[in-house]
C-alpha cells in the first residue's frame, strides 16, 4: 500500500531548544524578534478566542517567571497595553537574572509601566484586583521541577469572580505551568488550569498526553518564525538520533483500492471466535475488517458457536477451528495473510491458539493482532509471549493488559511525576515495543503507536478530535478488526496501527454521540468516502 505523510511533529522540549538555537544562528531571527512574534501571537489567539476582549476597557493581570517563558509574558504586557488594557505585571525571581531576550523586553515594559515582585507573601495585596484575564508566562516548556503549590493557588483564586465579564480567563504561555511537556503530566501533582494554550512551532507531546488537554483547554500552535536548517545536528536535537514522536493528521496509506484487482488482491483476514456466548466480540473484529478494505474475512470458530455465529453472519465467511491443530490446517491456505486473536477469546484458547497464528517456524510468517485475552493469557509469563513474536505483529493494549505484559513500565507511570522530563506513554510505549520486538498499541485518549526500530506515533482524540462516546463496549474490538483488516490490504504494522487508530477516531467523530461499537463499522464508509473527495 501507499505511504500516506499525514503527521506532523511532537518536539520534545530538548528538541525544541535545539531547533530555536539553530533558528538563531541561522541568523533568520534574532531571540528577541522570536520573543516578539511569540507575544504577538498570543494576543491574536486571545482576541480571536474571545472577540469580546478586542474593546479597550479590560484589565489583565501577567505572570511573569524567571526565563525567557517571562520574557514573552513583558511582549504580551506591552501589546495589550498599546490596545488600551491596564495592565499589571508580577515578575517571580530577581529582574538581574533574567536571560538577556527576556531582560530586553522587560526594560520595554518598565518603559510603560511597573513591575511587581511576585511571592509567597503576595497574593493577599493581589486579591482586590479585578481581571478579565490572567496570563501564565511563569514557566515554559523545560520546566524540570513542581511549581510552588501557592502559585497554583495564586491563579486559581484570582481567575474565580474577579472582572466584569465574570470569572477570568486564563491564558497560558507555551504550556500551563507545572505541565511536564514530554510527558502531560503535572509535576507535583498541580499545574495551572489553563482556559487557553498558545504554544509556537508545533504542539509538545505534553500537549497531548494524559492529563495535558485537561490542564490546556484550547489549544492554539503558533507560527513564529523558527526555520532552522534541518539537516543541521542542533536542528535534530543536539545528537540525538531517536525519531521524535509524531502527531497522526490522517490516515498513514492510501485507502484507496485498486479497482483493477480481485479480491484476493486485497488480502483474506481471519478472525478467531470464543465459544459460545461470547462471540460478538470477534464478529465486531471481523466486520470492521471487511468495512476497511479486507478482500475476505473468515471467523473461525469453535464447534459449539457455529450456529450463534451463523446467525449474524453474511457477508463474512464462517470455518470450524476448534483446536490448534485445526487452525494449523487452516492456515495451510497461504491467502489468509492476517489474523486477528484475542476479542472475547478465552484464556485457554488464546494459549491454544497463539502459537500456531503466529507460525514461529515459517519463512512467510502472517500479519497478527493481539488483543484482549490473547494477551491476558500470558499474564505471570509475558517471555512466553514474546519469544513467539515477530515484526509483523500489533499488540493492542489497555492500560490494565500493559500492566500484565509490562509491568515495570506500567509501575513507572503510576509513580508521581515529581521532576521533569516525567516517564512518559511514549517512553513506556516505546521500551514496550522493542522489548516485545513487534508494534505496541497503547489504547487511550492518548493512544501512542511504537515501533521496535524506535518511531512513535500519538493519535489523540482531545480538543477538536474529542470523541468521549468512544468509551463504550466493544470500541477496541473494532479498532482491532481495523489493523487486522489494513495488515490483510498490505499495509505494514505500523502504518496499519496508526491508520486504524486515526480512523476509529473519525468514525466516532462522525457518528457522535450514542455510539456504540457496532456504529462504528457502518459509519466508515462515510469517513472514506470523505477521503476519496478531499
Amino acid at each position: 500500500m501507499q505511504i500516506e505523510n499525514n503527521t506532523t511533529e511532537l518536539p520534545n522540549a530538548a528538541r525544541m531548544r535545539a531547533l530555536d538555537r539553530a533558528t538563531i544562528a541561522a541568523g533568520r531571527i534574532s531571540g528577541t524578534g522570536l520573543m516578539e512574534n511569540a507575544g504577538r501571537a498570543v494576543v491574536d489567539a486571545i482576541l480571536r478566542t474571545w472577540p469580546a476582549l478586542a474593546r479597550t476597557d479590560h484589565r489583565a493581570l501577567v505572570l511573569c517567571g524567571p526565563g525567557n517563558n517571562g520574557g514573552d509574558g513583558f511582549v504580551i504586557a506591552r501589546l495589550l497595553h498599546q490596545r488600551g488594557w491596564q495592565v499589571r505585571v508580577c515578575l517571580l525571581g530577581d529582574p538581574a537574572r533574567l536571560p538577556d531576550d527576556a531582560r530586553t523586553n522587560l526594560e520595554r515594559w518598565r518603559a510603560l509601566g511597573t513591575v511587581d515582585a511576585l511571592s509567597a507573601d503576595h497574593p493577599a495585596d493581589m486579591g482586590a484586583g479585578r481581571f478579565d484575564l490572567i496570563v501564565d508566562g511563569l514557566f515554559g516548556t523545560g520546566l524540570g521541577r513542581p511549581v510552588a503549590p501557592w502559585l497554583i493557588g495564586l491563579v486559581d483564586a484570582l481567575r474565580k469572580g474577579t472582572g466584569p465579564q465574570g470569572t477570568a480567563r486564563v491564558v497560558a504561555v507555551d504550556i500551563p505551568s507545572g505541565l511536564c511537556a514530554d510527558s502531560g503530566r503535572p509535576l507535583g501533582g498541580h499545574a495551572v488550569s489553563a482556559d487557553l494554550t498558545v504554544t509556537f512551532h508545533a504542539a509538545k507531546p505534553g500537549h497531548y498526553l494524559d492529563q495535558g488537554p485537561d490542564f490546556c483547554g484550547r489549544l492554539v500552535v503558533a507560527d513564529i518564525g523558527i526555520r532552522p536548517e534541518r539537516d543541521t545536528q542542533a536542528a535534530e536535537g543536539g545528537g540525538d538520533d531517536t525519531p521524535p514522536a509524531m502527531l497522526m493528521t490522517g490516515p498513514a496509506v492510501s485507502l484507496t483500492k485498486d479497482t483493477g484487482s480481485h479480491k484476493y488482491g486485497h488480502g483474506h483476514a481471519l478472525v478467531l471466535s470464543g465459544p459460545a456466548t461470547r462471540t460478538g466480540a470477534a464478529r465486531l473484529a471481523a466486520r470492521a475488517a471487511l468495512r476497511v478494505g479486507a478482500g475476505l474475512v473468515t471467523l473461525g470458530s469453535p464447534r459449539e458457536a457455529l450456529a450463534e455465529n451463523a446467525a449474524q453472519l453474511t457477508a463474512i465467511m464462517l470455518r470450524e477451528v476448534q483446536d490448534a491443530q485445526a487452525l494449523a490446517s487452516l492456515l495451510d491456505d497461504r491467502r489468509i495473510n492476517a489474523l486477528c486473536l484475542g476479542p472475547g477469546l478465552s484464556h485457554t484458547r488464546a494459549r491454544a491458539l497463539v502459537p500456531p497464528a503466529l507460525d514461529t517456524g515459517g519463512p512467510r510468517r502472517r500479519a497478527v493482532v493481539l488483543d484482549a485475552d490473547a494477551l491476558t493469557a500470558w499474564e505471570g509469563a509475558p517471555d512466553d509471549l514474546f519469544d513467539l513474536l515477530h515484526p509483523r505483529c500489533v499488540l493492542t493494549p489497555h492500560g490494565g493488559e500493559f500492566a500484565r505484559l509490562f509491568a515495570d513500565l506500567a509501575e513507572d507511570l503510576a509513580r508521581p511525576a515529581t521532576q521533569g522530563p516525567a516517564f512518559s506513554r511514549l517512553d513506556a510505549a516505546r521500551q514496550a515495543a522493542r522489548r516485545a520486538g513487534c508494534v505496541v498499541l497503547l489504547k487511550g485518549r492518548d493512544t501512542v503507536i511504537a515501533s521496535p526500530d524506535g518511531r512513535l506515533a500519538v493519535n489523540a482524540a482531545a480538543y477538536e478530535r474529542a470523541a468521549p462516546w468512544l468509551a463504550t463496549a466493544g470500541s477496541g474490538d473494532v479498532l482491532a478488526g481495523l489493523i487486522t483488516g489494513l495488515l490483510a490490504r498490505g499495509a505494514d504494522a505500523f502504518s496499519a496501527a496508526c491508520t486504524a487508530a486515526w480512523l476509529h477516531v473519525e468514525a466516532a467523530r462522525a457518528f457522535g454521540p450514542g455510539l456504540v461499537a457496532e456504529d462504528l463499522p457502518e459509519t466508515l464508509p462515510a469517513v472514506l468516502a470523505r477521503l476519496e473527495t478531499g
